[in-house]
């Protein structure tokens, strides 16, 4: 698993949801606070400082103090700068200052993955499976990250097995570490507006050859694998070079950061979220939001779920 940044490591706190990270490239702007606030956030980074061991050479920004599921506790926003990197997370601080909450808070009253499913949008994204799925899979991934290839290869076994599902690819190219990685993703948005069963083609063919590409020879490799997909070349290159495809690779990251991904492969099953992609924690997430059912069990959903063109353009090259 890829961390995009890994300056709030220490914090130990969920990498989505209400207690997520962000990758940020600015530092956090100031916020305005009353006297009181001020300085209780000052003595919140004191004491944060010293739990860390976050010295002078790390910039930190707290707050603003916001509600939390808890009456009982400040969520505390906390934006912190080293080396010219720069990361973002949360805390949770009593708010009489004297204990400071590392984890998540969940409000037992309400589901507590709702808010995830409502900021993955899936509309206008390569997709696998049934429309009106019980269980929807959305990955968001890095065509260079050798994590997000194994998890390609080991979804080939783990999607046969759940045909009844439905899975999602969002592009999240970390290009600090993955030099290529958005212009492949820029070659996936380009293959599925001229095509949409060809992205899957072109995805494949992306991570099978993960170690041949390069940033001298990726637009060659992207024309070469549209031309497998059967796509117009000359379509697929004008594309490349146009801002359309890069403005849907950039809406993806966004959903990314108000998600708080900072790694890839980021799964979510049903607003669950799998970071890593490990495959046993996925059929066990998958198995429990289908209450044991397994595609076995259910052979009629299983004709039905469009799974076949999925698996033809798993095979091509």
């Amino acid at each position: 698993m890829r961390r995009i940044t890994f300056l709030l490591a220490a914090l130990v706190v969920s990498t989505v949801g209400s207690s997520a990270f962000a990758q940020t490239s600015t530092p956090a702007p100031a916020q305005n606070t009353s006297e009181g606030e001020a300085q209780f956030l000052r003595n919140s980074e004191a004491f944060v400082r010293k739990l860390f061991a976050w010295g002078p050479d790390f910039q930190i920004n707290l707050g603003p103090t916001s509600p939390s599921p808890s009456p009982d506790f400040y969520l505390i926003p906390v934006h912190i700068t080293y080396n010219g990197v720069s990361d973002s997370g949360v805390l949770y601080i009593s708010k009489d200052g004297k204990t400071v909450l590392r984890g998540e808070l969940f409000d037992t009253s309400a589901d507590p993955y709702a808010a995830n499913r409502a900021k993955l949008h899936t509309e206008g994204n390569p997709s696998k499976g049934p429309a009106g799925a019980k269980v929807t899979l959305v990955e968001f991934s890095d065509f260079q990250c050798p994590h997000c290839r194994a998890l390609y290869l080991a979804m080939k076994t783990l999607a046969p097995k759940y045909p009844q599902i439905r899975v999602v690819f969002k592009d999240l190219p970390i290009a600090a570490l993955h030099p290529w990685a958005e212009t492949a993703a820029v070659g996936g948005r380009c293959a599925y507006r001229q095509l949409p069963d060809a992205f899957w083609v072109v995805h494949d063919a992306l991570f099978e050859n993960q170690e041949y590409i390069s940033t001298a020879n990726i637009w060659e490799k992207l024309i070469d694998f549209a031309g497998q997909a059967g796509l117009d070349k000359e379509a697929f290159k004008t594309c490349l070079a146009s801002p359309e495809a890069q403005k849907d690779v950039g809406v993806n990251m966004d959903d990314a950061g108000i998600l708080g991904i900072t790694s890839t492969p980021t799964v979510f099953v049903n607003g669950r979220p799998v970071v890593g992609g490990d495959p046993a924690t996925l059929e066990q997430y998958i198995n429990y939001e289908l209450g044991g059912q397994t595609a076995a069990q259910s052979p009629k959903t299983a004709q039905g779920s469009g799974q076949k063109p999925a698996q033809k353009a798993a095979t091509k090259p």
